[in-house]
């Protein structure tokens, strides 16, 4: 998969479809069950972004975040990443907006350094998580851009 080159700094979020009903382990969270469906995953990368969302798409990294867990189970695809130049951490604005999207979210994913309920969402269809993700770059003044055509 060829990687954009991106400026050094941003926020992201991932689009992943779960296949089917699954039960993953991630990490000392334990096993947690996911619904078939797709999940919009909030991050940042104040280092670098292409390197970020490289290590998102790799299936050769270790386990280390607790997306990575979901990321690398045999069930899980990202479908889309959509992202955002940046030089703050935007990734609970965002959050926050998705949030207001749908009622669906896994508690305490992915926000272990913030206040945030989820950094991981549900929706039932990809347009209805693709149009959530664009938005809420919009929603807060932010240019969404699409690492898939």
């Amino acid at each position: 998969m060829n990687v954009k080159n991106l400026p050094d700094k941003g926020n992201y979020c991932l689009i992943i479809n779960m296949k089917e009903n699954t039960t993953i382990k991630i990490g000392a969270k334990g096993n947690m069950d996911f619904e078939k469906g797709f999940y919009v995953y909030v991050g940042s990368a104040l280092g670098t972004l292409s390197n970020r969302i490289k290590r998102h798409l790799s299936n050769d990294k270790k386990k280390h975040w607790h997306a990575d867990y979901l990321l690398l189970h045999e069930t899980t695809k990202i479908e889309q990443v959509i992202y955002t130049y940046c030089t703050e951490k935007i990734e609970c604005e965002i959050s926050h907006e998705i949030n207001q999207d749908t009622s669906k979210y896994i508690k305490s994913f992915g926000c272990s350094d913030c206040n945030c309920n989820s950094h991981l969402y549900y929706f039932d269809t990809y347009e209805d998580a693709l149009e959530s993700c664009i938005n809420s770059y919009k929603k807060i003044e932010y240019k969404p851009y699409k690492w898939f055509n």
